[in-house]
């Protein structure tokens, strides 16, 4: 786990706030930690602080009327969550549920802690703002994808990146639907063409990639 004497150390914008600011955060933050398949937050609850992920992942995903569930993005160490931030601002209620992927680690900073700083601290004003932008940017990129991207692109996107260059991915097709924003029978049709075409070996739980250059051949198209 991350040391948290010095937690905003782990944040290049918190960094570089005033002395007083930082003691600030400091004083009235606490640390939490919570393990692997936590709900950290969902839809219809208020945030009572700013969270600032110093271990692990959380995903954060939308979830329909229906069931339909599609992942928006995930909060890593290092970063702080756009969603809590909006609601923070807007003095809104969640509207999506965010689950620690891993075991996590975060500083906690009080809602009446952002508010003060946000108001009277220009670098920290900044920092949230900053982050805030940059993560709109990526939701905006994530739209364009899932309203204007072949499913076949974005599928072997999808398994290069989860393989991390290993050859075995532990997943199903249930999950790439959600992180790919389609119905599930999409995927499935699509994962076997894949394996119709001797890229791809499929078991239980875990699909086996027999031809990288393949995927990623069809990975780069622009379309």
């Amino acid at each position: 786990m991350a040391q948290t004497d010095a937690w905003i150390e782990r944040f290049a914008g918190l960094s570089r706030l005033e002395p007083a600011v930082k003691d600030l955060l400091l004083a009235r933050s606490r640390i939490l930690t919570v393990p692997s398949g936590t709900v950290v937050f969902g839809p219809g609850k208020s945030p009572e602080n700013m969270l600032f992920l110093l271990d692990g992942t959380v995903r954060v995903q939308q979830v329909s009327d229906t069931g339909r569930e599609i992942v928006l993005y995930r909060i890593n160490a290092g970063e702080s969550c756009v969603l809590t931030t909006a609601c923070l601002l807007a003095y809104d209620d969640y509207s999506a549920e965010g689950i620690a992927e891993t075991d996590v680690q975060a500083a906690a900073v009080p809602r009446d802690v952002f508010d003060e700083l946000v108001a009277q601290s220009k670098s920290f004003r900044s920092f949230v703002f900053a982050a805030f932008s940059k993560r709109i940017t990526d939701l905006f990129l994530m739209v364009d994808e899932v309203a204007f991207q072949r499913v076949d692109v974005r599928l072997a996107q999808k398994l290069i990146a989860l393989s991390g260059g290993a050859d075995s991915i532990e997943t199903t097709h249930q999950k790439l639907s959600v992180e790919l924003g389609t119905a599930r029978e999409v995927i499935s049709r699509q994962l076997q063409e894949f394996q119709r075409r001797g890229w791809i070996a499929q078991s239980r739980g875990t699909v086996t990639l027999l031809d990288r250059a393949q995927l990623e051949n069809l990975a780069d198209k622009n379309i």
